[in-house]
């Protein structure tokens, strides 16, 4: 249950993300807000995934930066797997496209935001 709440916390960060930054889009909804929800969910999905398989991976290669940038270095790497998700997503007919690496930067910066002030009002996405 927890996992499902983290999407839909995530869906709705990356929603959040997309309106306020126009280098941030969602590709695939035609206009329709319903599909344009679920795609959104999709690659909150993708993003959580992401998260759970790659990010660790990143981190424990990269602890030199995080020590050298006084854990600075952790907006770029959760802008990297931010650019990853709309990677993946690139090869459907649906999913996130970011212009440049500075609109990830922006758009990890938002959906960190707003992913934990969301875990801190919902308390069933810490357990575990």
């Amino acid at each position: 249950m927890a996992f499902v709440i983290r999407v839909l916390i995530n869906g709705v960060a990356i929603w959040l993300a997309t309106l306020l930054l126009s280098g941030l889009d969602v590709v695939g909804d035609d206009g329709d807000a319903g599909k344009k929800a679920l795609i959104i969910l999709g690659i909150a999905l993708v993003f959580g995934i992401v998260n759970a398989v790659v990010k660790p991976i990143v981190q424990i290669l990269s602890i030199p930066l995080y020590i050298l940038t006084l854990g600075l270095f952790t907006l770029v790497v959760n802008a990297l797997m931010l650019m990853l998700t709309a990677w993946i997503t690139e090869f459907t007919d649906w999913g996130l496209q970011i212009e440049s690496f500075w609109w990830a930067v922006g758009g990890a910066l938002i959906i960190s935001i707003v992913s934990f002030a969301l875990s801190i009002l919902i308390p069933e996405s810490r357990r575990r």
